[in-house]
């Protein structure tokens, strides 16, 4: 197996953990959740892949804590959009560059999701840009990828279930590496 999908590995095993301020949630729990929602609705392996990945940002950030407590944006889809791009297609890394436009677009095109927001998730939200003009919600529905970013935002939102119950972690990460290897 490449070094890079085990460094991702490695990644969630150390920092998977790490809970955010507003999400009843760690890292590796939320991430696990939205892969088998993306499992569950049929999604692709890359598109799962992404599912799984998307705040991968988070670990590879050097902010401590929750930065949007402390009104900082990390960036965290940049950050992780771009490391999936150096791994993975574009079917993998895009919607997760796109993650946080799709949260903005939903929030200004479907006025109900707003209210399925975490607190950490509308603190962001106006970090982030908060809702789109009509304008951009026109362009970003014209990128590639955005119906595959806002299925992703879709899991994303619902993945924050502190109740449910995960696997053992090293049956978490090895699900996630037998799932990256078959996207490379």
């Amino acid at each position: 197996m490449e070094s890079s999908i085990l460094a991702v590995a490695e990644l969630y095993q150390i920092k998977g953990d790490l809970h955010y301020d507003g999400e009843g949630v760690s890292q590796l729990a939320h991430a696990w959740q939205c892969g088998q929602l993306a499992k569950d609705e049929g999604a692709g392996p890359q598109l799962q892949l992404a599912a799984w990945l998307h705040d991968i940002g988070h670990l590879l950030s050097k902010k401590e804590g929750t930065p949007t407590s402390y009104g900082f944006d990390d960036q965290h889809e940049q950050i992780g959009g771009n490391y999936l791009a150096r791994l993975f297609s574009e079917e993998v890394s895009r919607p997760v560059l796109m993650h946080v436009l799709a949260k903005r677009y939903l929030v200004t095109t479907y006025p109900e999701y707003r209210k399925s927001l975490s607190p950490d998730s509308v603190r962001s939200l106006v970090l982030q840009g908060g809702a789109m003009t009509q304008e951009e919600c026109i362009e970003f529905m014209a990128l590639p990828f955005s119906n595959n970013a806002i299925s992703l935002r879709m899991w994303d939102e619902s993945g924050k279930k502190s109740d449910m119950k995960m696997p053992a972690k090293a049956d978490v990460i090895n699900e996630l590496l037998q799932l990256a290897e078959e996207c490379r």
